[in-house]
C-alpha cells in the first residue's frame, strides 16, 4: 500500500489503522512505511547476556544434566527449567513457573502498536491455555506452506496441556500418565510505553500491506534492560509487543528479529558479601505477536505458520531449554535456517523457525489482509521445537524422547514425523 505524497496526515493515519486492524492507534504519521520485500523478511531470534548459576542462586526452578555426544565424545552440560526428569518422582516432577507479562505500548513513526491489544489473544493461546496435543489439523509441509495434519504427540492424546508442558513431556518421554509437568502461570503487570526516536526505528510494510515497526536492536535492548530492574528473579518476565521487530543494520529493512530471551545478573541487592551464594540471576524474554499476513502468504502459502504466537512460542521454548544462555553443544548448521549460520548453542527454536502446526481456536484479527488476501485461518500457529537429542547427535533408538508417530525410534523435534525436512529425521549435522 503506497499512499500518495499529497495525502493528508489523517488519510495516511487511517490507512495505517486499516493495515494493522482496528486495534492499531494512529496519530500524525511522520513517514510512510518502507516496503520490505518478502525475500528480505527473514525471521530470526537472538540471545542476550548469559550467566553462570550455582545451586543456591536465586532464580527460576531449574536442573542440570549432562550427556556425551557420540559423534565427538564430548560431554556437554546443560541447565533446563523445571524438575530433573531423570530423578524426580511424584508431585516433585510438577513445576509451575510464574510468568509476569508486561504489555508494551510502542509509539513509532506516528503509530502506536500496543501490546495490550494482543494480550487477550496471547492468554487464550496454547502458550497458556490447555489443549489436546494428540493430533493437529495442519502442519508445515516441505515447501513451507500449510499441509495436512495428523498425529502429533500421540502418547499424550487425551491430556489437556499447555504448549511448553507438551513440549517438555515429549522431549523426555514423560507422556501419558506421567506426573512430569512444566506449567506456566500468567500474571499481567501494568503496561509500559516506549516512544521510539525517529533515528532508532520506523514503520515497515509487507507485500500484503501489513504494517509493523522496525527498531534498532541495540536501542531496544537497552529499553528492555531498564525494565529488568524491578523483576522477580524467580519469575519469567515476558515483554509482549504487537508486530514490533528489530533490525541489526542501519536500514529498517535489515530485519527481522522477532524475539529474544536472555539473562541479567541482577547484583546481590543486599550488598557485597551478604548473599551467601544466593545472588539473583534474572531470566527474561521479549517477543512479538505476529500479525497474519506480515510473513504468512495467503491461503496457507509460504510461511503459513509464521503468525500469531510463533515468536512467543519460540522464545519460551528456548528459555525453557537454555534459561541462562550458557548451554553449548557441538556446532550445527541447517538449510532450514541459514540466517543462523554455524552455531554451537542449544537454542531449540532456531533450527525450525517458520516450521509449525495448528492448535486451538484463534478469533483475533482473523479478517483479510489490507490487500484483500487472507492469511489467517482460525487457528494458532506454535513453532515446532528441536529437542535435546537432535543437538546431542543421539541415535534414534537412544534419544529418550517420545517415539515418532510412525517410524521407529525417538523423535528429534516436537512434530516428529510431521516435520517434513530430512534434517530433522536424523541428528544434527556439523558445519
Amino acid at each position: 500500500m503506497r499512499v500518495p505524497k499529497y495525502a493528508t496526515a489523517f488519510v495516511i493515519a487511517s490507512a495505517m489503522v486499516a493495515a494493522l486492524g482496528t486495534t492499531a492507534h494512529a496519530v500524525a504519521l511522520t513517514s510512510e512505511p518502507q516496503l520490505v520485500n518478502d525475500a528480505d523478511l527473514q525471521a530470526k531470534s537472538v540471545t542476550i547476556g548469559g550467566a553462570t548459576v550455582l545451586p543456591t542462586t536465586k532464580t527460576i526452578a531449574h536442573w542440570h544434566g549432562q550427556t556425551t555426544d557420540p559423534s565427538n565424545g564430548v560431554t556437554y552440560g546443560y541447565n533446563m527449567v523445571g524438575a530433573d526428569p531423570s530423578t524426580c518422582s511424584g508431585a516433585d516432577c510438577d513445576t509451575t513457573i510464574q510468568v509476569d507479562i508486561t504489555p508494551i505500548k510502542v509509539v513509532v513513526g506516528g503509530l502506536t502498536l500496543d501490546g495490550s491489544d494482543v494480550l487477550a489473544a496471547t492468554l487464550d493461546s496454547p502458550q497458556f491455555a490447555t489443549n489436546d496435543y494428540g493430533s493437529t489439523p495442519a502442519a508445515t509441509q516441505s515447501n513451507s506452506t500449510r499441509g495436512a495434519g495428523g498425529a502429533l504427540s500421540q502418547q499424550d492424546a487425551g491430556q489437556q496441556l499447555q504448549l511448553q508442558d507438551a513440549t517438555m513431556r515429549a522431549q523426555f518421554a514423560k507422556t501419558g500418565s506421567s506426573t512430569y509437568h512444566l506449567r506456566l502461570h500468567p500474571n499481567v503487570t501494568a503496561p509500559v510505553t516506549i516512544t521510539v526516536p525517529s533515528n532508532q526505528g520506523g514503520l515497515i510494510q509487507s507485500g500484503r500491506g501489513v504494517v509493523g515497526a522496525s527498531i534498532d536492536v541495540g536501542w531496544w535492548s537497552s529499553q528492555i534492560n531498564n525494565l529488568e530492574t524491578s523483576a522477580d528473579p524467580t519469575h519469567l518476565p515476558l515483554y509482549l509487543t504487537d508486530n514490533v521487530f528489530l533490525h541489526t543494520g542501519k536500514s529498517l529493512g535489515d530485519c527481522c528479529i522477532i524475539g529474544y530471551h536472555g539473562t541479567k545478573a541482577a547484583g546481590d541487592r543486599l550488598g557485597n558479601g551478604k548473599t551467601q551464594g544466593n545472588a539473583p540471576v534474572q531470566t527474561f524474554a521479549w517477543a512479538s505477536y505476529v500479525r497474519p499476513g506480515f510473513y504468512s502468504r495467503a491461503n496457507g502459502g509460504v510461511n503459513w505458520a509464521l503468525q500469531d504466537i510463533h515468536a512467543i512460542s519460540h522464545e519460551i521454548a528456548e528459555w525453557a531449554d537454555d534459561p541462562f544462555v550458557n548451554n553449548t553443544v557441538n556446532p550445527w548448521l541447517t538449510p532450514t535456517a541459514p540466517q543462523y549460520g554455524c552455531t554451537g548453542v542449544l537454542e531449540t527454536g532456531d533450527p525450525v523457525v517458520g516450521i509449525g502446526f495448528a492448535m486451538g481456536t484463534n478469533t483475533f484479527a482473523q479478517g483479510p489482509n489490507p490487500n484483500g488476501t487472507v492469511s489467517a485461518d482460525g487457528a494458532y500457529h506454535p513453532e515446532d521445537e528441536a529437542l535435546l537429542p537432535w543437538f546431542l547427535r543421539l541415535p534414534s533408538n537412544a534419544t529418550g524422547s517420545e517415539p515418532n508417530q510412525t517410524s521407529p525410534g525417538g523423535r528429534y523435534t516436537l512434530m516428529g514425523d510431521l516435520n517434513p525436512f530430512p534434517g530433522f529425521r536424523a541428528p544434527a549435522t556439523g558445519c
